[in-house]
């Protein structure tokens, strides 16, 4: 079972998101430093922090997660880095190993499971009419929402890309990740919009 470096943070990353993180603590600038030399390149996991805090330890952590693999690290003085990051494939925790010096677990990938074809249709549908509201209620300033043409084949994947543009809290953000396949997962983001479009349309009324 592999073992891999964890950085549980307050987050829960998607794959194919981007992550900067800034690295002062000790125990994970010794991370950054074991991941630079790993003969699998510079990787380590990211779960979501079900309870606790960032900085100290002692935290509780989610049992899925993310890998994200180091494109940029810039040592910024006194040990820190300024790292830039992108979250590859989805990972399950095994088993949480001592955090000596720092979080480590034994992991699995999890990949998506087959659940044949998705209707996205009422899913895209629902995504332009948050955007309309949201246009509404930034005066015309919400970015735009995802062309269809950018987004990946794999329906798995293009979920998660779509998840990325959906305002939503990391709980449910959590839920999108911990979806066994794209037909749960359509879902699931299906519901989290409908939640963004009735907050955004009481913002408008009030």
């Amino acid at each position: 079972m592999p073992i891999l470096p964890m950085f549980p943070l307050g987050t829960a990353l998607l794959p194919g998101a981007g992550l900067p993180l800034h690295v002062f603590e000790p125990r994970y600038q010794q991370l950054v430093r074991d991941c630079s030399t790993a003969p699998g390149g510079p990787r380590f996991g990211v779960v979501l922090i079900a309870r606790g805090h960032e900085v100290g330890g002692g935290d509780q952590r989610n049992d899925v997660g993310t890998v994200a693999r180091i494109l940029l690290d810039t040592e910024i003085g006194n040990g820190r880095h300024v790292l830039e990051c992108v979250a590859e494939e989805r990972i399950r925790i095994n088993r949480w190993l001592p955090d000596d010096p720092y979080p480590r677990a034994e992991v699995e990938p999890w990949p998506d499971t087959d659940s044949g074809p998705v209707d996205m249709a009422p899913l895209m549908e629902a995504l332009e009419r948050l955007y309309d509201l949201l246009d509404r209620l930034t005066d015309g300033n919400a970015p735009p929402p995802p062309s269809p043409t950018e987004l990946p084949d794999d329906p798995g994947a293009r979920l998660f890309a779509i998840a990325r543009h959906i305002p939503m809290g990391e709980a449910d953000r959590y839920a999108v990740l911990a979806t066994p396949g794209p037909a749960e997962r359509v879902q699931v983001l299906t519901e989290s919009v409908a939640t963004a479009i009735d907050l955004a349309s009481w913002k408008l009324q009030n």
